[in-house]
């Protein structure tokens, strides 16, 4: 939804959106990266590193399809997939353009923190009234990245739940505009 919005803006752009790799466990009409139903940390952690590798694979993929390199790449997820976007842009081999992550967390603060190999810059928008993943994530990820000297925006908005509205769309747009310098 978001890239019909976007593609106004940002003309030359590709945009690829990849679903979870497994059938959502909570909504049967989604897809999942790792199942959060499952409350337990290692397991989170270790099926997000699998997602990881999927997804770095699949990056390297369209960057040799498409000639692309990282600099030229924005990673951007909602949810599970803000938390892949993060976890790839920290870990990957050099820095992504940015990151714009919606209503996400970051998995595993000190796992993260012994793999960081880049430092992504990145906007973190939340809703403040998000039952799903709840906002105080968004104030835990600003205070590790702070703390780990990544460039950090972020916007809680008001009002909202688990989604990404129109303020959220439009404030990520313009940050992408912004670091893409169009």
């Amino acid at each position: 939804m978001l890239t019909l919005n976007w593609k106004r803006f940002l003309p030359n752009t590709i945009f690829l959106c990849p679903d979870g790799h497994e059938e959502c466990k909570i909504n049967p009409a989604g897809f999942q990266w790792f199942d959060l139903t499952k409350d337990d940390p290692i397991y989170i952690l270790e099926e997000s590193k699998k997602a990881e590798t999927k997804l770095q694979k699949y990056i390297e993929e369209v960057k040799s399809e498409y000639g692309l390199n990282n600099s030229q790449i924005c990673l951007s997820g909602f949810s599970q997939g803000c938390m892949m976007s993060i976890n790839l842009g920290l870990t990957g081999n050099q820095n992504y353009n940015c990151i714009v992550g919606f209503s996400g967390k970051i998995i595993n603060q000190d796992d993260l923190s012994k793999r960081k190999s880049s430092s992504t810059k990145m906007l973190l928008i939340h809703g403040d009234q998000d039952a799903v993943v709840s906002p105080t994530f968004l104030l835990e990820a600003k205070d590790f990245l702070i703390r780990n000297n990544i460039e950090i925006e972020t916007k809680m908005i008001e009002n909202c739940e688990h989604h990404i509205p129109i303020e959220a769309s439009s404030a990520a747009l313009n940050y992408i505009k912004n670091n893409f310098q169009i």
